[in-house]
């Protein structure tokens, strides 16, 4: 992905983000990216829900030159109307999930002033921002989308499905942070995506560290953001309620932020669990894993988490769950443990991550060689490098 760019195409690149967030693990990829295609004479607006322009990431960008934008929702007849007219003009149907979207009305707004002519659609869930790249595709900009996750247990309806496919087969390209995510996508439309490539977020850990004294307890940290939905952290609960666990010099720190903080605290204080702290958001990583022993993350869902790929990289022992593409990247038993997404399964997994307690070490130099082996020192360059490919062709 080393093709000359034809510096004559100077390009106004649009960057939608769903991350409700101020800035969350889905915004690293794009995040990172930017500084290349800048340095490539083309220039950056990001669109997000909400805009915190004294989160440091957002002002580093703002210093670059980036403009931000927020999609404010609004009342008005300028969405249906567009998007109705473009659609008879090419004889095609829209859906409600498309048109009755307020944001997408604030979005439509935001295009027909800024006139984007390339658009990088970044989103949680595979769904989640179709509706913003159906606004880009009937405004004939091309598009990239990056999906960060896809679940079992949410698919596309039955009215939409077909329009939502479209959408996907008509980017330039698909990004997706696992084998799994993108399977599951084809498998949920019924369709192979030739244009889809899986991508690595980029991840920021330095170095490997020396592993922790466990001399007085073994220290692991859960870390994610605060949503029990996606990160499970009601299944780790339970199993840190059974006796041995209790009796186990364990303690277990759960470290981000999220709607559920306070439920995840008032269950465990109805389960009196005292082996459970919790530390909000923290970002220097590395300070974190050269205190910890060990991830412990049971999700629900997942793309590929980065928390998992860095405690790898610092050579720390992870327990997860075999959600998303959790396990792509891991050799059971040798570079870390899994367990099924319920609490027996996981448990066990736990329970054979215990009984090699006295490995740890080992197996964290062993995560850490994999690693770097199997993930690119800067995926956030092999990016931007298939993003200015795909504008060169165009």
């Amino acid at each position: 992905m080393n093709t000359p760019v034809n510096r004559k195409n100077r390009e106004s690149i649009a960057i939608v983000s769903t991350c409700i967030d101020d800035w969350g693990g889905s915004e690293e990829l794009w995040g990172r990216s930017v500084p290349f295609l800048l340095n490539d004479g083309h220039s950056v607006t990001v669109y997000k829900d909400r805009v915190n322009i004294c989160h440091p990431e957002i002002a580093k960008l703002i210093g670059q030159g980036v403009v931000f934008r927020e999609i404010v929702v609004k009342k008005s007849f300028l969405k249906k109307g567009l998007i109705k007219i473009i659609d008879k003009v090419k004889g095609r149907n829209t859906h409600n999930i498309f048109i009755d979207n307020e944001h997408v009305d604030s979005l439509i707004a935001l295009i027909k002033k800024d006139r984007p002519t390339f658009a990088i659609i970044s989103q949680g869930i595979n769904f989640d921002a179709l509706c913003y790249a159906y606004v880009f595709g009937l405004l004939n900009i091309p598009y990239v989308i990056v999906s960060q996750k896809a679940v079992e247990f949410y698919w596309p309806n039955r009215e939409d499905r077909h329009g939502m496919a479209k959408i996907f087969e008509e980017a330039k390209a698909c990004y997706f942070v696992s084998k799994h995510n993108l399977l599951l996508t084809e498998e949920q439309f019924g369709k192979r995506l030739s244009n889809a490539h899986v991508i690595f977020n980029p991840i920021k850990i330095g170095k490997t560290h020396s592993f922790p004294d466990i001399s007085k307890g073994i220290k692991l940290a859960c870390v994610g953001r605060l949503f029990l939905i996606d990160k499970g952290q009601d299944i780790l609960l339970r199993i840190l309620d059974n006796k041995k666990w209790r009796d186990r010099p364990v303690t277990i720190t759960f470290v981000g932020q999220g709607v559920d903080e306070e439920a995840i605290k008032d269950m465990a204080a109805l389960l009196n669990i005292k082996n459970v702290s919790f530390a909000g958001q923290v970002q220097d990583m590395d300070e974190l894993w050269r205190n910890y022993h060990g991830l412990v993350l049971p999700s629900r869902s997942e793309g590929l988490p980065l928390s998992m790929v860095e405690a790898m990289a610092a050579g720390r022992v992870v327990i997860v769950s075999k959600a998303g593409g959790n396990t792509e990247l891991l050799q059971e038993n040798v570079t870390g443990f899994s367990g099924h997404i319920n609490e027996e399964s996981f448990d066990e997994a736990m329970e054979r991550a215990w009984n090699q307690l006295d490995n740890w070490e080992a197996i964290g130099k062993e995560a850490a060689k994999q690693i770097k082996t199997l993930v690119p020192a800067s995926p956030e360059k092999i990016f931007a490098e298939h993003v200015l490919e795909i504008i060169n062709r165009l």
